[in-house]
């Protein structure tokens, strides 16, 4: 019986023990992950799994991250080590990645020192962080940034502070490179650097403490053949020395090249003469500058000049490369008819006002699309544009300028528009005087009423709006802005898949939009409502003033209502000039047609015969294909006090996913929305608020009497059971 049990005790311990290690085995092949976040956060979205599973040759990514970081960066690494684990899962072979060390502390005299050298080469940087130590706060120069190599291409990550977005900017930096290299592969053309330097310059170059400069040639020619070599010999480079005055002043005229004269220096006998030092990019009849010597002015100091440093010169000439070449796709933005230019409002800076610059949006759309400004009074709308979006037109369109729009629109082109209902004129009474506020009417409007959407000449006030903290002096507190409503919950559509995770929304000087029947086929025509406002909100229609002293909501509830903000129209439309001739152009405008023809052969006219009944003219296309058409009644939404530079913000994400939609990339969208810094907490009435606070403070305490209450019983039942068995 001994023997038996002992042989039986040793078959199962041997079993289980088999079971185990093949339990292991499995687990290697075999595993699974689940992801038990609302948003998914920690799995990688379908657009970057596309983005690494159609890798055709490798893709390294170094790591240069220092070790024993405080928190939250220790999380930091440790988040970036998980999802580039992800996206190796999913690439197979051709991805790989690398962590090396650079950490100081732990520099024994092994690799940390060449591992820091390599990451200086690559153009990563320690950044300062705060570190609290022995209850003391100190500052740390910690390495936390990436590189990734695709080829002989690079893109690079200089600093990771934040998980937030973190995926996003990889999978963008990754797709950046495999659009590169298609960009790279179709080129027949090169693109050609000129280096002006004038000879003349290395006479006064100690004199302006410019020691370098007779060398800066040949390092900026050595800097060029090391970008020609990773980007498959694009570049042509070429030397001029501009030695005679003519030369000088006409390069300087034609390529804005910064031209130094200096009068004679007998003591160092140094005759008197002039010179230039830049770098011309041109390719196709399009050029960019880049200064070799910039002069700085210092206060006390003087002027002291400096030269470019070849890094940095590097990274200038890659920028303009990239977007000469058109490695991103193409993007309208309509930039006359009184639509603020993108970029930095210089006449604004001067004056020392806010102004209405775009260089944030410039810079968050630019970084995902090839921006193509369009004068449509100089040029027609290129065929084959995914999206034209259209911001705060003031001036009048011409017939001719909305049948370029909506024959665009008719085919294929998606539309963005960003619109104001009014335009803010100078202060009346002075400096201490109100501005107007007057009605804009561009003509804009009959084409967006023809297509379903009407923007009302009025102002959406609403008592869910910012809350602007009050400066001590004026007593403190908050005062409510309601001309910058903020949307949350009900008043945004999460259902299209753009809008995903986009939890709330602040708005500025917003106009409500009007669904109206215009010209269009319900069957034909969808219209999705966007955004609108709660309903505690009103609207200011005449005399618009818009000082926060001066504003207080209706004194009754009748009065206040919800407004649709912003829609999306999608499907076939009909054309505005269906059944109408094709409109005259205007004086000053040009059809791109004519200026085609121009350049041609002119050939002498034939007398044309006479034909009874013959007509000609262009053709009108009045069906649209498929296209899609986002309204928006803000264009203070794409100011840079509305957005972020990161892009992070729910603001800039709403932003960058309408235009993602409209072109057809959905994926990145939803992979842009993972990460939101705005998740507010809902609305609950007071009495929901009190009941959950009770609830709290006693129902806890009662469930717990409860639980203990009923294990008693049970245990005392089940001393009677035993008892009434054994008695």
């Amino acid at each position: 019986m001994g023997k038996h049990f002992l042989k039986e005790y040793y078959l199962k311990f041997i079993l289980y023990a088999v079971v185990i290690v093949l339990l292991n085995v499995a687990g290697l092949t075999l595993f699974f992950r689940f992801d038990l976040t609302a948003n998914q956060i920690y799995s990688l979205s379908d657009a970057s799994k596309q983005a690494v599973s159609t890798l055709s040759e490798p893709l390294n990514i170094k790591v240069f991250f220092s070790k024993n970081l405080p928190a939250p960066h220790n999380n930091t690494e440790r988040y970036l080590r998980d999802l580039l684990t992800e996206y190796a899962a999913q690439a197979g072979r051709y991805f790989n990645f690398t962590f090396y060390n650079v950490s100081q502390e732990t520099d024994r005299g092994d690799k940390a020192n060449p591992n820091r050298e390599m990451a200086r080469d690559y153009g990563i940087s320690p950044v300062q962080i705060r570190v609290m130590e022995n209850d003391e706060l100190k500052f740390k120069n910690a390495y936390m940034g990436l590189v990734i190599l695709h080829g002989d291409l690079i893109e690079k990550i200089p600093a990771i502070t934040a998980t937030d977005g973190l995926e996003y900017e990889l999978t963008s930096a990754i797709r950046k490179l495999n659009n590169k290299v298609s960009a790279l592969l179709r080129q027949t053309d090169k693109i050609n650097i000129t280096m002006y330097m004038s000879s003349g310059l290395n006479t006064i170059a100690p004199l302006i403490g410019l020691d370098g400069l007779p060398h800066l040639g040949d390092t900026v020619a050595a800097a060029v053949e090391k970008l020609n070599n990773k980007n498959l010999g694009i570049f042509q480079f070429e030397r001029k020395d501009l030695s005679t005055p003519d030369e000088l002043e006409k390069a300087a005229e034609k390529y804005d090249l910064m031209a130094m004269r200096w009068p004679d220096v007998p003591e160092e006998n140094i005759q008197a003469g002039a010179g230039t030092a830049g770098l011309v990019v041109a390719y196709k009849g399009q050029t960019r500058t880049l200064p070799l010597i910039t002069a700085v002015e210092i206060p006390i100091i003087g002027t002291t000049y400096q030269m470019a440093d070849p890094q940095e010169l590097g990274e200038q000439i890659t920028a303009i490369m990239e977007k000469l070449i058109g490695i991103n796709k193409d993007i309208g933005y309509l930039s006359d008819h009184g639509s603020p230019a993108l970029g930095p409002d210089r006449m604004a800076m001067m004056q020392g006002r806010a102004g209405n610059s775009l260089a944030v949006f410039e810079q968050l759309v630019g970084s995902r699309y090839n921006i193509k400004q369009i004068p449509l009074k100089d040029e027609g709308i290129p065929e084959g544009l995914n999206c034209l979006v259209i911001a705060k037109p003031t001036q009048h369109f011409s017939d001719y300028a909305l049948f370029q729009i909506d024959q665009a629109l008719m085919k294929g082109t998606n539309i963005a528009v960003f619109a104001d209902a009014f335009e803010q004129q100078q202060s009346r009474g002075g400096m201490m005087g109100m501005p107007a506020f007057t009605p804009i009417d561009t003509g804009l409007e009959k084409l967006l009423a023809h297509y379903g959407i009407e923007i009302q000449k009025a102002y959406v006030l609403d008592k869910n709006s910012y809350k602007q903290q009050m400066p001590q002096s004026q007593g403190g507190g908050e005062q409510s802005i309601y001309f910058a409503p903020v949307l949350k919950e009900d008043a945004i559509n999460n259902d299209p898949v753009f809008m995903q995770n986009i939890k709330g929304l602040v708005a500025m000087q917003i106009s409500p939009l009007k669904r109206v029947k215009g010209g269009q086929d319900d069957a034909k025509v969808s219209a999705v409502r966007l955004l609108s406002s709660s309903d505690q909100a009103w609207l200011m229609e005449d005399n618009i003033n818009l000082n926060p002293m001066f504003l207080s909501p209706p004194a009754t509830d009748n009065d206040l209502s919800t407004y649709d903000l912003a829609y999306l129209l999608e499907g076939q439309f009909t054309s505005y000039f269906k059944g109408k001739s094709v409109p005259e152009k205007e004086a000053g405008e040009t059809d791109i047609k004519d200026e085609d023809n121009v350049a041609g052969p002119q050939l002498p006219e034939a007398p044309a015969k006479k034909i009874e009944g013959l007509k000609a003219g262009n053709r009108v296309i009045e069906t649209s294909a498929p296209a899609k058409i986002f309204v928006l009644g803000c264009a203070q939404m794409l100011h840079d006090n509305m957005l972020d530079e990161q892009g992070r913000s729910s603001n800039a994400t709403f932003i960058l996913n309408a235009i993602d939609h409209l072109n057809g990339d959905d994926g990145t969208a939803v992979l842009r929305s993972k990460q939101q810094t705005l998740n507010p907490v809902s609305d609950t009435t007071p009495l929901a608020k009190s009941v959950i606070k009770g609830f709290n403070i006693i129902g806890l305490s009662v469930l717990v009497f409860l639980f203990g209450l009923g294990v008693w019983f049970f245990r005392s039942m089940k001393k009677k059971k035993i008892a009434h068995m054994f008695g």
